[in-house]
């Protein structure tokens, strides 16, 4: 158990991130893979020991990426989520560590990783939350590290809740605060509402400096 208060979803939603893996239904965003754009840029060459997978959740893009050798570090704040990622990797045999953590107090890690991959956490914060969120990142992100943000996006049909417009994400990853945005692309991400087509994201790609 970490030391935190709720994030701005939780108090919209009334309940905690561990209570959204302890109901009846899989949460929305467990689909039971890893995100083909996880796939995609781990098959390019894209991450770089060690990878840090932020939000990790039930922990099928983390281990997606240990199976493939990488040396791996999920976290989350929800328990169980985590609990079902440790029984996974022990049932195929992976490698990968899971541990629990705050988002917004990842120098408490006391670790830097060269990639980092967020796949759906970015949008789940508000403004403010987004600012602390990259201050928080940079202290576990080596200089030179690269950050893969997917997070649901605010253009096209059958949006994702909580979209996120370009220019946030630039002010959230501004320069001032020792970031480089090197690329925003129009991407999917895929959840058990969309379908197989998922729903209009962000790929960004930014350095540390």
């Amino acid at each position: 158990m970490v030391d935190r208060q709720p994030t701005s979803h939780e108090r919209m939603a009334g309940q905690s991130w561990d209570a959204s893996y302890t109901g009846d239904e899989p949460a929305p965003w467990d689909i039971e893979r890893a995100q083909p754009v996880v796939e995609r840029l781990a098959a390019a060459g894209a991450f770089t020991d060690p990878v840090l997978d932020a939000g990790c959740g039930s922990g099928e893009n983390a281990l997606h990426l240990a199976a493939r050798g990488f040396s791996v570090l999920g976290f989350d704040v929800a328990e169980t989520a985590l609990a079902g990622a440790r029984a996974k990797a022990d049932a195929r045999g992976i490698a990968a560590e899971f541990v629990v953590a705050d988002a917004l107090q990842l120098e408490q890690l006391g670790r830097a990783f060269a990639t980092v991959l967020d796949c759906g956490l970015f949008h789940a914060f508000d403004n403010e939350e987004r600012s602390r969120y990259a201050s928080s990142l940079a202290a576990a992100t080596e200089s030179g590290g690269t950050v893969y943000v997917l997070c649901f996006a605010d253009y096209g049909e059958n949006q994702g809740p909580h979209p996120v417009a370009q220019a946030e994400l630039r002010q959230a990853f501004a320069a001032s605060s020792g970031w480089q945005i090197v690329s925003i692309e129009a991407d999917r991400v895929l959840t058990r509402f969309h379908g197989d087509v998922g729903a209009p994201a962000w790929l960004a790609t930014v350095r540390r400096l």
